[in-house]
Order: structure tokens, then C-alpha cells, then sequence
């Protein structure tokens, strides 16, 4: 990743040629933390701190979007906030599924045909490819469909916490190398977006932050895992957050799930919606809760946890195979929907299963049982680590 970064100034959305304008979110500054963590390497820092600056930039330069917002007593001022989004400027189909984008805009103008094929790849960049979250007008129940993608108008939540920890830490990485001046350069950066989060995500009606939709000038009001990462990222915390974003869960349906947290409440046949439920979500959202000072979300997140790690084990014992995504309606299947067939490895839903453990323990159990204390912890981890060890996957 450090030699892709070195290349073309940030990680591409794949190692072939045609990806080079299309990135992946920005987590190699993440990936330093938790390298360093365990090392305490600080000449490798200092070697790659100029690679991490440089995909920064990238976000900063290419992917930045200014949204004004009324402000004053009157609201008759306008206030600028500087974030991000995704938004890739090639309006060709995606040479991996040429086929399907040109099928897909089939009946569109000839000079609309660009753009859906634009923000198909913008919205590829997120990760979340594909899923209502992109979609104009919104999510059911306003009818939407895949060829009304829009990613380059959603302010997305998570994008924009994970820069606001990536501000933190290159504040933190300069700090450790001595460079008082450039740490609160970044510093100063990470405090205007936590500003900028609150003023334009957060919704107080809703206590959480919402993805903003700068074609219609207000939130998208559906439930994504996504509107809680603030809480995993720190950015911007204030003193009622976690009971804020705890009360929206259980106000929601999302928690009405045994297995896991669904990726939306939408069903739409794509993989990023119900019913499947994906790794990294669970864990952002779980580590999220689990680091607040709500002895209530604290124990959310435990249970968020225990119903996660069941989950992949129940499946594994059945199909011997971890899975990339997981169906979170009856009894625990892989996930589904999309445009390939479930991947099985699987690398992150193996790291998030470890660090579950790492986490909680000493008080996961492998299922219901009247097992307790080391006894639990011991049984649920030997097993769950014997399991993922012959199953690793690729990143």
C-alpha cells in the first residue's frame, strides 16, 4: 500500500491499471496507529509520515466539497464548513463490470449516460458499492433503484470521521517526532472538521449524525451503521453522545436483529442493505460504545459483540468457511445480493472476530451456556482462533 501511495498519491480501489482515479477510503494513517501500537517504531514513522501527508492531500485536494448552511439569528448569513466526499470524474463504464454499467444506463440520454456511470465508481470508492445509501431521491420508502446513484452529492458520516481521526493522528505522529509546528497545523485541521461534523451531520431531532444530501439540502434520515462512527472516531464528542446515539438504536429496528446490525433497514437486493451485515460495521459501531463512559452503551457494546462472534461461529461450524458478509435474518447465513457471488476468507471479518475477543474476552461465550468467567473466555477463544487460523483471507 505504501508503494501505491508513494505511486499515485493514494491507495487505489484495486492493483489494476484502471483504478488509478479511483481510490479506497483514506485508513493508512489507521493502519500506522495500530502498527505503532505494537512496535513503538518511530523511524519507520518518520520514513512514511511523508506517504501519509500525501494521501491526506489527496482527500484534501480531490475530494473536498464546501456546504453552506444558514446561520445568524435571522439564518440569513451563510456559513461555509469544509469536508469530504466520494466522487471519481470518469464517466465511463467500470472496465470489472463494463456489461452490467452499460446495460444499466440502456434508455438513459446519451449525455446522462456519463454521469450514472461517474458516480457508479464514486460510489464504488466508498466501499459501500452498492447500497441506498447513494441513491436520489433516498431510500424506500421513496422508489429508487440502482441507476439513480448519486454518491457525489451524500456528505457521508463515516468518510468524514474517519479524516477527523486521521487529523488526530498525523497531529499525534508530528507531536512524537518533535515537529511542534506541523502538529498543530493538524490539529487545527481536526478541530475545524469536528466543527464542521456537528454543524452539518449532526441532527438533533434524531441524536445522531446523519449523511447530508447536498442535492436536497437536508439529512437522509435512514439508518446506516455509519451514523455512529463519530463515536468510534472521537471526533467531536459531546458529553451526551454515546447516551444520544444509544437512545437512536434502540429507537430503531437495527437492534431488533439477533445477529448483527444490519447495513441498512432497506431492501433493495444490493449487498450493502438488509439483510446483510458487514465486519467493519459492527466493530466501529461496537468499539464505539464500548470506549464511551455509558456504563449503558458499554454494555451494548458488549452484547453487540457476543451476538456478532455466535454468529460467525454458528455459520463456520456450518459451512466451514468465514464469510465477507453475513445475512442477519433467520438462523445466520452468508450474505448476499450484489453482483458476485459471497467471498469467503475473510480478512476482515477474521481481524474484527480477534479483536472482539481481545476486547471482550473474558465474557464472550461460544453460545448460551451457564459457563462463566475464565471458563467462557477460554472455551469461546480457543475455538473461534483454531477456526480463523487456516481460514485467513486477503485483506
Amino acid at each position: 500500500m505504501s508503494l501505491l501511495a508513494a505511486r499515485f498519491g493514494h491507495v487505489p480501489n484495486g492493483g489494476r491499471v484502471y483504478y488509478e482515479r479511483r481510490s479506497q477510503p483514506p485508513f493508512l494513517a489507521l493502519m500506522m496507529e495500530a502498527y505503532l501500537k505494537h512496535t513503538g517504531d518511530l523511524a519507520f514513522l518518520n520514513e512514511s509520515l511523508p506517504l501519509l501527508e500525501e494521501e491526506y492531500r489527496f482527500w484534501q485536494e480531490q475530494r473536498a466539497v464546501n456546504v453552506s448552511l444558514a446561520a445568524g439569528r435571522e439564518q440569513q448569513q451563510q456559513q461555509e464548513f469544509a469536508l469530504n466526499r466520494y466522487r471519481v470524474p470518469v464517466g465511463e463504464p467500470r472496465p470489472e463490470a463494463y456489461s452490467k454499467d452499460v446495460e444499466l444506463a440502456e434508455g438513459l440520454q446519451e449525455e446522462a449516460r456519463p454521469a450514472l456511470w461517474a458516480e457508479l465508481k464514486g460510489a464504488a470508492e466508498s466501499g459501500w458499492d452498492f447500497s441506498s445509501r447513494w441513491f436520489l431521491p433516498g431510500p424506500p420508502p421513496v422508489e429508487a433503484t440502482l441507476r439513480d446513484t448519486w454518491a457525489s452529492a451524500v456528505v457521508p458520516v463515516d468518510l468524514n470521521a474517519v479524516l477527523c481521526r486521521v487529523e488526530a493522528l498525523l497531529a499525534d505522529f508530528h507531536h512524537s517526532l518533535g515537529d511542534a509546528e506541523r502538529a498543530e497545523r493538524f490539529r487545527a485541521a481536526h478541530e475545524r472538521r469536528a466543527a464542521a461534523v456537528r454543524a452539518v451531520l449532526w441532527n438533533e431531532d434524531a441524536g445522531i449524525w446523519l449523511d447530508y444530501n447536498l442535492a436536497r439540502r437536508r439529512h437522509n434520515q435512514a439508518f446506516y451503521p455509519s451514523n455512529l462512527t463519530p463515536l468510534w472516531a472521537e471526533c467531536g464528542l459531546e458529553g451526551a453522545a454515546a447516551e444520544k446515539a444509544l437512545r437512536y438504536l434502540e429507537n430503531s429496528t437495527a437492534l431488533s436483529y439477533a445477529h448483527g446490525l444490519p447495513t441498512s433497514l432497506a431492501r433493495t437486493g444490493q449487498q450493502w442493505d438488509l439483510p446483510n451485515a458487514w465486519a467493519p460495521l459492527q466493530h466501529m459501531v461496537i468499539a464505539g460504545l464500548a470506549r464511551s463512559s455509558s456504563p449503558q452503551a458499554q454494555e451494548l457494546a458488549f452484547t453487540l459483540a457476543q451476538n456478532w462472534v455466535r454468529m460467525n461461529l454458528a455459520v463456520y461450524e456450518r459451512y466451514q468457511a468465514m464469510f465477507e458478509k453475513y445475512n442477519v435474518e433467520g438462523d445466520g447465513t452468508p450474505g448476499a445480493g450484489g453482483e458476485y457471488v459471497v467471498q469467503e476468507g475473510f480478512g476482515w471479518t477474521n481481524g474484527v472476530a480477534l479483536q472482539l475477543l481481545d476486547l471482550f474476552g473474558d465474557r464472550l461465550t461460544a453460545a448460551a451456556s451457564s459457563l462463566a468467567g475464565s471458563w467462557a473466555w477460554l472455551g469461546a477463544s480457543l475455538v473461534l482462533l483454531l477456526l480463523l487460523l487456516p481460514a485467513q483471507g486477503p485483506l
